[in-house]
């Protein structure tokens, strides 16, 4: 999502422009571990790229997601950029890392995202009718590798809702996937979801039968949004199945509350960025949190997705306390415990190529919202072998 505050917020925010001056930060290695069950983490490294950053003739901000094809071995990376500053666009990127750490991000290509009539999206200063303007916020290779999936938050404002949509590897647009009925936009404005607080994060199942589909927030009638010491409403995951590409499942999962000290922070929020298929039965959920002028808050849970551990609530118009089942969730880490330099704006997250000892290795990338007071962040982790303990 591109951050909700106005834009004299962005003026302050500049004392903060200095963290934009470096590409690449040297880091010592991090071990974290956040409860007694989760391996330790390690930290590989951190590469900050700074606003100015410019590919193929447009600034590179607004990331949004990050994933790996290994047939190809890129990652593609979505930009959120509503052809504001470039067209509606996604990158592939090689990325280079190993045991002793994160050493390069390299852009491959800039490729547009093509809209139903094959061509390039309009502008919302000079829209199409039939058209909406983009707002992409995740997307996923397909199995086979031809083929993306994204998703777009909506144009509310010439009143089209969220969309999620499938596209060819080379931007081509293929075809849109149906939404349920309570993740659209409704008529009633006290229903449905939130402008900008909808489609945020895409993860593929390990034998690619299932594609899992998060909101950022809650839906209106579902509940308010987190408050400090109040967790808020539910937030909606969508299961999707791959063969009919038709919703088939939803669980409900409980954002965390804001920090008590942000009680005087109006604007401050907290929600789904990102989500990740961590085995056959679990996702990991990339929890990002802002607030006003500039601080930014990321946490990594693990929640089941086993039928059995949720209620399905997939066709519930209105979620009520009591009525259902909400996945339980584990943190697995917060990023203020990682020994970054500091957390940005993180909204996409993706498995990279296990290290040459077996060691899995998660990638995350951050949203600049093409703010000079913020940076485009990639940061990896090394999962370890041994469990957290004493003198760990």
């Amino acid at each position: 999502m591109n951050n909700p505050r106005p834009r004299w917020l962005w003026c302050l925010s500049l004392i903060c422009a200095s963290l934009a001056a470096c590409t690449t930060a040297s880091l010592t290695p991090h071990r974290i571990c956040s409860t007694p069950q989760a391996r330790p983490w390690s930290l590989l490294g951190e590469i900050r790229w700074p606003h100015e950053q410019l590919f193929a003739g447009t600034p590179v901000g607004g990331l949004s997601s990050i994933d790996y094809d290994a047939g190809s071995r890129l990652y593609y990376l979505v930009s959120d950029d509503r052809v504001a500053h470039g067209p509606a666009r996604f990158y592939t990127a090689r990325i280079d890392y190993d045991a002793s750490g994160l050493h390069q991000v390299r852009l491959h290509d800039a490729r547009p995202l093509l809209s139903p009539a094959q061509a390039p999206y309009p502008s919302h200063r000079q829209p199409l009718p039939g058209i909406a303007t983009p707002d992409a916020e995740a997307l996923r290779v397909l199995p086979g590798g031809q083929s993306l999936i994204w998703s777009s938050e909506g144009d509310f404002a010439r009143g089209f809702g969220p969309q999620l949509l499938q596209s060819g590897t080379d931007g081509r647009w293929q075809r849109e996937w149906p939404l349920p009925p309570e993740l659209r936009l409704p008529a009633r404005k006290s229903e449905g979801p939130r402008s900008n607080l909808t489609l945020e994060g895409l993860a593929l199942s390990q034998d690619g039968k299932t594609l899992w589909l998060a909101m950022e927030a809650a839906l209106r009638q579902d509940g308010p949004l987190p408050t400090p010491g109040q967790a808020g409403g539910p937030v909606r995951i969508t299961a999707y199945d791959m063969g009919t590409q038709q919703p088939r499942r939803q669980l409900a999962y409980q954002p965390d509350a804001m920090p008590a000290d942000l009680w005087l922070q109006r604007g401050a929020i907290n929600g789904i960025s990102a989500v990740l298929a961590d085995d056959a039965e679990h996702l990991l959920v990339l929890e990002r949190s802002f607030a006003p002028p500039l601080r930014f808050g990321a946490r990594i849970y693990r929640i089941s997705t086993r039928a059995d551990a949720s209620s399905d609530t997939l066709g519930q118009s209105r979620l009520v306390p009591g009525s259902y089942r909400p996945a339980d969730k584990e943190l697995l880490l917060d990023l203020a415990d990682a020994g970054l330099r500091s957390v940005d704006n993180l909204e996409g997250m993706s498995w990279g190529p296990l290290l040459p000892d077996g060691r899995r290795v998660l990638l995350l990338v951050s949203d600049n919202n093409f703010n000079p007071a913020e940076v485009t962040q990639f940061v990896a982790l090394s999962e370890e072998h041994g469990r957290c303990g004493a003198g760990l």
